[in-house]
């Protein structure tokens, strides 16, 4: 181990490509896994057989449980500074082996009818693959804050790292869109798991490896005893904290309550045959890529909260548009007539328009994070992103576990028929992705309104 900090700002060359490129692989596993845990697992759940409230709770929990370990797991990777991998490094690199068999265990069909065991099984296969996926994706996360204090490379980092999670999503969508053979088909889920099992694994090993030269020279956090109620106090008065908080969670419960209900909105709302409801998603998921880089630019031209404020307009426009989109008529081939073919147009600009602006959710609350943390004169990183991370899980399970109450509640039954699904179905899975979203796009925006950016996306801080 190196006592010599040194600032990542001040690679060059090869060193300062390997450090981007390995931080962007990252995510790739990590986005994977939580891009088909987003967009199917509660689909995976209702066609394995448990009801929809039942669905949305054994999902809720799962996330729940995700949260809880995040505080502790940010404790004792604030603890590990003295390895010779370098800081976080160990946490990345022993859990990747296992995070890859627990993610690919999640998409296991039991093979009993009972409702109860069935959901049983669910709940610990969830506990240990979001136990495993914490103690790789906190320690990583929190690295960002320590390689450098430049906001632009810690921006450009976390460009690069949603750029490896979306183009994971991308990938995890064509594995979906050709080895989920059938929605409705429980066992058709568990090939895209395995697969996706090998990819997270490989991409965890190769960003520590990759990230090792730069770890052992990156700042540490300071450790100083102290309480668990110190510790939320600290927290609790950290204003820039609580700002970026309440952004990220309006933005990623709009995000992910959009992702989870999109496979039962195309299908019943708009008519789109399930084959193509799958790969539809994929403009979505490129045009939030294009994003990530406009508003990185944006970023550095106007300051993050110029990129947020354009990108949050776009989401809220495509959220309004959706609640006017029409189904297509389900008595004709998709293409077969003009109408169909006009109303698949505007369904694909409202994506276009969506992933364009829902990528502020995955760059502007994470690259302002550091200079939250900056705002404490200990650093303690694991510990900060530790809490963001809880409180988006915490939200995320309770959203989720709202949205499996409200379809059952609305009368939305996976025995019928897409097109026999009763209006109050039709109309509540219709309002959970545009109208609710909207809103807590709108309000993670007024959050933000006291944001002290004043030019700091053009000065390098440096300690």
């Amino acid at each position: 181990m190196t006592s010599e900090v040194r600032d990542a700002a001040d690679l060059r060359g090869g060193a300062r490509q390997r450090l981007l490129w390995s931080y962007g692989l990252g995510d790739v596993g990590t986005g994977m896994g939580a891009a088909l845990i987003g967009f199917y697992l509660l689909r995976f759940y209702v066609a394995a057989g448990l009801p929809p409230w039942l669905a949305g709770l054994a999902y809720g929990i799962g996330r729940l449980w995700d949260a809880i370990n995040d505080p502790v797991v940010g404790w004792l990777s604030d603890k590990t500074h003295q390895h010779p991998w370098g800081p976080r490094l160990p946490w990345i690199l022993w859990s990747a082996l296992p995070l890859g068999i627990a993610m690919a265990a999640m998409w296991w069909l039991p093979p009993w009818d009972n409702v109860t065991i069935k959901f049983t099984i669910f709940m610990l296969i969830s506990v240990v693959a979001n136990s495993l996926y914490t103690c790789v994706n906190l320690p990583y996360t929190a690295l960002a804050a320590e390689l450098t204090t430049d906001t632009s490379l810690r921006t450009r980092l976390n460009t690069s790292r949603f750029t490896g999670s979306i183009l994971a999503t991308i990938t995890a969508a064509l594995l979906a869109g050709v080895l989920v053979g059938n929605l409705g088909d429980p066992r058709s889920y568990l090939p895209v798991g395995m697969v996706s099992g090998l990819i997270i694994t490989i991409s965890c090993l190769l960003c520590g490896w990759g990230l090792m030269p730069s770890a052992l020279h990156c700042q540490r956090p300071q450790s100083r005893s102290g309480t668990t109620r110190r510790l939320l106090r600290r927290v609790a008065r950290n204003g820039r904290f609580v700002m970026v908080l309440g952004l990220y969670l309006l933005l990623w419960c709009a995000l992910q309550l959009m992702q989870a209900v999109s496979l039962f909105f195309l299908p019943v709302v708009l008519q789109v045959p399930e084959g193509l409801s799958k790969l539809i998603l994929l403009p979505f998921l490129v045009s939030s890529l294009g994003g990530l880089w406009l508003w990185n630019w944006v970023s550095h031209q106007q300051g993050r909260l110029a990129a947020l404020r354009y990108g949050g307009g776009l989401w809220v426009l495509a959220c309004l548009l959706v609640m006017v989109l029409q189904p297509l008529d389900p008595s004709a081939a998709t293409y077969a007539i003009p109408g169909n073919g006009v109303k698949l147009l505007a369904l694909l600009g409202t994506i276009v328009v969506a992933g364009a602006g829902a990528s502020t959710a995955y760059l502007i609350p994470w690259s302002l994070l550091p200079d939250a943390i900056d705002a404490d004169p200990e650093k303690p990183a694991g510990q900060y992103s530790a809490w963001m991370v809880l409180a988006q899980k915490v939200c995320i399970s309770v959203v989720i576990a709202l949205l499996g109450a409200l379809l059952t509640a609305s009368g939305y039954s996976e025995a019928l028929a897409n097109s026999a699904q009763p209006a109050s179905a039709v109309a509540t899975i219709r309002l959970c992705m545009g109208l609710i979203p909207a809103v807590l796009v709108v309000l993670g925006l007024l959050v933000m309104r006291r944001w002290p950016e004043k030019g700091l996306h053009l000065r390098r801080s440096r300690p």
